[in-house]
């Protein structure tokens, strides 16, 4: 739940509603189909626009801005259309951790608001399940 998230930004979702992953792996893959709206420059942090309407954010690590972009390694740009389950971007797990920094990656759906709900779910996450569930 990303109210366990050690960040008090993002478990206090003033962001935005969604969940949190503990990655196994370094590959981050798309959520959802949609238009890529960002990608940070320091490869930490990335933004898309589903087809359906729904803004997601998705932060790899805590304070891995201050990585200043070193373990990461993007495979998409701004503008991109991307389907569920294409891969995003990468991750060294191992030099974050290294750098003292969690992995934990938090997926945020930014226009919450305009959500009746929004629930995470629980376990173990495979590219191209359902990590979070929406309903208008």
């Amino acid at each position: 739940p990303l109210s366990q998230v050690s960040d008090p930004v993002f478990a206090s979702e003033s962001m935005g509603k969604g969940a949190a992953v503990e990655p196994t792996e370094g590959a981050i893959y798309a959520p959802c189909d949609g238009e890529v709206t960002l990608v940070a420059n320091t490869g930490h942090a990335l933004g898309m626009m589903s087809d359906a309407g729904c803004e997601v954010l998705l932060h790899i690590g805590i304070d891995t801005v201050e990585l200043k972009g070193a373990p990461f390694t993007a495979h998409v740009n701004a503008g991109d259309h991307v389907k569920a389950g294409q891969l995003l971007m990468e991750a060294d797990l191992d030099q974050i951790k290294a750098a003292g920094k969690a992995a934990t990656t938090m997926v945020i759906v930014t226009n919450s608001d305009d959500f009746k709900s929004i629930e995470g779910t629980s376990g173990a996450v495979v590219a191209g399940a359902s990590l979070v569930k929406l309903s208008k």
